[in-house]
């Protein structure tokens, strides 16, 4: 595994393991923004590792992954929409303004769900 590939991971499982800690203080927008993150990170850590290279923004995270797993019989429908649906609480948490633009907890919930990030760790060769 590359050096790379590995703080991407820690970034990762740093940012999924404080996400259910700030839905349990009610900080919802935040819990579900961090597990977006998560996501994102481990994403990143998969094309680091594919390419040598990762894109920064969010577009193109998103769109180097979907183009990497789309053949990848171990990644469900459901983990392909992952960053799509959950950069949406990023979204929502970090620019609406609107009354009642919040996260909901059944969302940051959801996004808090581990199975995408181990989805993603289970492709990446030579994982502690």
């Amino acid at each position: 595994m590359k050096p790379e590939t590995g703080a991407f991971l820690a970034k990762s499982r740093e940012l999924l393991d404080r996400a259910p800690a700030l839905l349990a203080q009610n900080f919802i927008d935040d819990a579900g923004r961090t597990a977006y993150l998560a996501g994102f990170h481990v994403a990143q850590a998969l094309i680091f590792e594919k390419q040598g290279r990762s894109p920064k923004s969010h577009g193109g995270v998103q769109t180097l992954f979907a183009q990497l797993v789309k053949d990848e019989p171990a990644i469900t429908q459901e983990i392909r929409a992952f960053l799509g649906r959950a950069y949406n609480l990023k979204a929502i948490a970090d620019y609406e303004t609107a009354p009642g633009s919040n996260v909901t907890v059944a969302q940051a919930t959801e996004a808090i769900d581990k199975r995408f990030v181990a989805a993603v760790i289970a492709l990446i060769p030579n994982v502690p």
